[in-house]
């Protein structure tokens, strides 16, 4: 940091108020970043999403560098949110701490409760239930799922939160049929309308399958896309950069080899 820039910020031990200070001098409205000031709830909430996912991504890689790294680059997301929201004079990032603090609390009777509570199982969605009904508005059992979620993902949640009234198979025979249903639904829809139809209610019957077998459906597809994007790099090596000049056959039986060799 040049001489400047470090008499325009107090040299600040705990790291969060730096942090903070930091962001209310980029979005001062006199002295501040023009593209930091300019930015709104919606302008960001793409990159804080971004960052989300590149905090995953650093997890699955195993760096602890990297998800410090990551980890950073999301809590700047959240301090940026706040920090507008301070402009605007709705709440403050201290709001915010304190707000998730007091759920936890909340969430954790038996932690912060009067010392003689037990765990009890199921004890956190029914408590999450309890919030949702108290809120304005109320709504039902699937309130309050967000629809910014990937697709599967909320499939996912939608299914988990009608399981827990009772709308639910026994068992996964019933999940595994409904798959087989919707696959030959699609191959007799009749119009690019119908198949547009019958695709999203494969796909959604295959994440209740997941959810059955007790997998994540959106962690399984993303492991099925390293699986491919490896064998898929494993087959353009072996043909020397390219598969673009081999014929479907010569491409499967490429196919088959890297899989057998464990890609």
């Amino acid at each position: 940091m040049t001489k400047t820039a470090a008499a325009l910020l107090p040299d600040l031990a705990n790291g969060m108020d730096r942090l903070l200070t930091v962001m209310r001098r980029l979005r001062d409205p006199d002295n501040g970043c023009e593209w930091d000031i300019a930015q709104d709830f919606e302008s960001i909430a793409p990159y804080t999403i971004e960052e989300a996912y590149e905090v995953a991504d650093a997890v699955r890689s195993g760096d602890a560098a990297k998800i410090r790294d990551e980890l950073g680059d999301l809590l700047l997301q959240v301090v940026f949110h706040a920090q507008i929201a301070a402009d605007r004079k709705l709440f403050d990032f201290d709001a915010v701490a304190h707000g998730i603090a007091d759920k936890m609390i909340r969430r954790h009777p038996h932690i912060f409760g009067d010392g003689h509570s037990l765990p009890q199982p199921g004890a956190w969605e029914t408590i999450k239930a309890r919030e949702r009904a108290a809120e304005v508005g109320g709504g039902g059992a699937l309130s309050g799922i967000a629809l910014a979620l990937p697709a599967l993902k909320r499939a996912e949640k939608l299914q988990a939160r009608a399981a827990r009234v009772g709308f639910d198979w026994p068992d996964t025979t019933g999940p595994a049929d409904k798959v087989v249903e919707e696959l030959a639904e699609l191959a007799h829809a009749p119009d690019a309308v119908a198949q547009f139809e019958e695709m999203g209610d494969l796909l959604f019957a295959a994440a209740n399958l997941a959810r059955k077998h007790a997998i994540d459906p959106e962690a399984a597809l993303a492991a099925a896309n390293r699986k491919f994007e490896a064998r898929f790099s494993a087959m353009e090596a072996r043909s020397g950069g390219s598969i673009d000049g081999l014929t479907l056959a010569a491409q499967e039986m490429l196919w088959q080899t890297v899989k057998a060799a464990g890609w």
